[in-house]
């Protein structure tokens, strides 16, 4: 169900809403750079199956309303192309009124590839949240010396070709607190049955830890 959300700035976009208004629980996903496609809407009714109240703003539609991607290496170029044009404080924003919208539940975010990215930038920056997991960020490793709010997970492939082992080891050194799983012989997008490079025992695992870390954060 499509939903529609003011951000601080005077910005309207689009949110796909998944689950009950009334779920004592609630998560914002994040998208990749792909934007907020079948696979992301999937994502979403998995989690709203789970319990949860869910909203997964669509951060294209500052630049491009309604826009969604699959997954050839034309559209990766594309979905680069859009996520360039859009400024890190603009999606922070629009992450900021999906968690305005869900109310005074608890809530926590989920983002995968550029969403698990901005899930790291809005466990540091913005308010309102109660936990925070990452699948396959690349650009945390920038990100490192920041502080996060609030608890933090994160998942990454030792084989992701855009995301090295030493970016993640910087992050472990950087952030001894943050909750980090390795999963081995996997690659980036792992956790995406749209892709090639989806592996489902690692995909089992990291969403069984995901939903576990925040069963236990967002009680």
């Amino acid at each position: 169900m499509n939903k529609t959300l003011h951000a601080k700035d005077g910005k309207t976009i689009s949110a796909y809403h998944a689950g009950s208004a009334d779920a004592p629980r609630a998560l914002v996903v994040l998208q990749e750079i792909f934007g907020v496609n079948s696979h992301i809407r999937d994502v979403c009714e998995r989690f709203a199956a789970d319990g949860y109240e869910v909203i997964a703003p669509a951060l294209f539609d500052r630049i491009e309303p309604g826009k969604e991607l699959g997954y050839t290496q034309d559209d990766v170029q594309k979905g680069l192309a859009l996520r360039s044009k859009i400024k890190l404080e603009e999606s922070l924003a629009d992450i900021e009124a999906a968690i305005q919208a869900l109310g005074k539940k608890p809530i926590g975010i989920i983002g995968y590839c550029w969403g698990g990215t901005l899930a790291w930038q809005a466990a540091c920056k913005l308010d309102g949240l109660r936990a925070a997991v990452c699948w396959y960020g690349g650009g945390i490793a920038e990100a490192r010396s920041q502080g996060a709010k609030v608890p933090v997970q994160m998942h990454f492939g030792d084989q992701d070709g855009s995301i090295p082992m030493s970016d993640v080891e910087a992050i472990k050194k950087a952030q001894p607190a943050v909750e980090i799983h390795v999963y081995k012989g996997v690659g980036h997008g792992f956790g995406c049955d749209h892709r090639g490079s989806y592996d489902e025992e690692a995909y089992k695992l990291a969403r069984k830890r995901s939903l576990d870390f925040f069963s236990k954060n967002l009680a």
